[in-house]
């Protein structure tokens, strides 16, 4: 059986997620195939594909873009597939953030009318490193409110690797 995983990233957590994922679906004796839907210079086939796995980032309440138009120029065929769609953000590490995160999720499903047979949130990571001055702000005021945590510190990974592996191998043993 063959896995695709496929992905948006914007800061790199999402391709981190996306080749743990493949390794995961990999060691549970799956052929798999990873892309970055960023980098296609055209349309996937989906021939040889069973199981499809969809990961993308939330910035500013939404996934990215060409993440969107993947899900729609690919609807059919993707719909065809057992499908897990992963959507990646801090919102979705913090408690108080969860609702947020899933309206996010609710929202990008209903713009590409894709539906998945299995969601989950992820969540991210900050990289002060890769932001200007007003992401730094909006990070720190608005993302992280309410959390004792400074963006300012460096990197800092919310990820739940075991939990991540879990509801992946979850969705392949079904």
């Amino acid at each position: 059986m063959t896995v695709l995983i496929a992905y948006g990233t914007i800061e790199g957590q999402t391709a981190k997620i996306s080749r743990f994922i493949n390794k995961v679906a990999f060691g549970a004796g799956y052929e798999t195939r990873l892309i970055d839907v960023d980098q296609l210079a055209g349309p996937v086939s989906l021939e040889d594909v069973d199981h499809v796995i969809l990961a993308a980032p939330v910035h500013e309440r939404r996934h990215p873009k060409p993440f969107e138009e993947f899900l729609e120029r690919h609807h059919d065929t993707l719909s065809a597939r057992r499908s897990l769609l992963l959507s990646v953000s801090l919102k979705a590490a913090f408690q108080k953030g969860q609702e947020d995160a899933r309206d996010y999720l609710t929202e990008m499903l209903m713009r590409t009318n894709f539906e998945p047979d299995a969601t989950a949130l992820v969540a991210g990571a900050v990289r002060p490193d890769s932001y200007g001055y007003f992401e730094r702000e909006i990070v720190q005021h608005v993302v992280m409110l309410g959390q004792k945590i400074d963006p300012r510190d460096g990197l800092r990974e919310f990820t739940d690797w075991d939990a991540l592996k879990t509801t992946v191998t979850a969705f392949l043993g079904d």
